[in-house]
């Protein structure tokens, strides 16, 4: 259940036969969703201003113009990357939320399948780009010299933006085939739909699964996993303590990322495939009720936009020490600004 999948929002606009559920539905889902929508942006927005403020700062340091520029690392890179990814499903969310408080798609054809392509292109790229931020890491401890040459932050630029290569192309059947149609169990409104078949929707859901899930997982896995096999095997050698502790700190915060991922979007996918199941399965036209797990479900999925900026600012001294520094900044304006009136 993307943002960008109709399963669960059919499920919340009517697939429980309890309208008391759905009257909790239609104020809860609405209060969440403004929750997520101030932290994420809010969050989001002060990780990007705190990695270009890097930025800028290594540029003044070389003297380096912003055209040439080569200050920075490729994990901010990545990092800016997968903020901007987050931020533009935030800008998705919004439609979900109305149409859900509504009990029905008010946006028109159009946007039912522009939501749909651009829920499940962005968080495609999200996953995809947790992916590379395993490998790179894994590069970066394993390998540093090596790592040196092919994470500079021009080619991570260049890899960022090819990964929303395979993202598009995996959404785009969101924006050829979705279509606006009424429910059988809410035949008083319209529903944004992703297929006409139930048969390509499973298909489709389970390609989606594989590829923007449970791959990238994967390989997120077997990195971090050569990541720690690696440190465990060179625990005894003598290494400098704070090279050796930094590079443990950086892991372990990429590590906690991925599995802040994976918590918030499981749920969704398990709920879907378990739908698309089910109405594979049923004989008697009565559908399962998932309403109250649906919202959960939901409100993980979106929550997983607000995951990053905390796990930064928790985990990362150096994320913390930034932070300092654009509050004290802002401090320092508005007294200026205060003594100027």
């Amino acid at each position: 259940m993307q943002l960008g999948n109709s399963t669960g929002l059919e499920v919340l606009l009517g697939n429980s036969s309890d309208t008391g559920v759905r009257n909790v539905e239609q104020v809860l889902v609405p209060i969440l969703d403004i929750l997520i929508l101030v932290l994420g942006v809010g969050g989001q927005t002060m990780v990007m201003v705190i990695l270009c403020g890097r930025r800028r700062r290594g540029m003044r340091r070389t003297g380096q113009s912003p055209q040439s520029s080569t200050t920075g690392t490729g994990t901010d890179v990545l990092l800016l990357a997968l903020s901007a990814a987050d931020l533009l499903l935030l800008t998705v969310l919004p439609f979900h939320t109305v149409a859900i408080a509504m009990q029905h798609w008010p946006f028109g054809d159009f946007m039912c399948r522009l939501v749909g392509f651009l829920g499940s292109a962005c968080s495609s790229a999200s996953v995809f780009t947790l992916a590379t931020l395993a490998v790179s890491r894994y590069l970066t401890v394993v390998t540093p010299a090596r790592a040196y040459c092919l994470l500079s932050p021009r080619r991570m630029s260049i890899a960022a933006a090819l990964l929303w290569v395979p993202a598009c192309c995996l959404a785009a059947p969101q924006l050829v085939f979705r279509f606006v149609g009424i429910p059988r169990r809410a035949p008083d409104g319209l529903a944004c739909f992703a297929f006409l078949s139930h048969q390509d929707q499973l298909i489709y859901g389970l390609f989606h699964f594989l590829v923007a899930f449970l791959v990238p997982l994967t390989t997120i896995a077997v990195a971090y996993s050569s990541i720690f096999m690696f440190l465990w095997r060179t625990q005894h050698v003598r290494r400098a303590p704070q090279v050796e502790r930094y590079q443990s700190k950086v892991t372990q915060t990429s590590a906690m990322l991925v599995l802040a991922f994976t918590l918030c979007w499981l749920p969704s996918y398990g709920l879907t495939l378990a739908l698309l199941e089910a109405k594979s399965s049923e004989a008697t036209g009565a559908s399962p009720r998932y309403g109250p797990f649906s919202v959960f479900a939901r409100f993980m999925a979106t929550s997983s936009t607000v995951m990053n900026p905390i796990l930064y600012v928790l985990m990362s001294q150096k994320f913390r020490q930034d932070l300092l520094r654009l509050f004290k900044k802002g401090e320092q304006r508005a007294s200026e600004a205060v003594a100027a009136a």
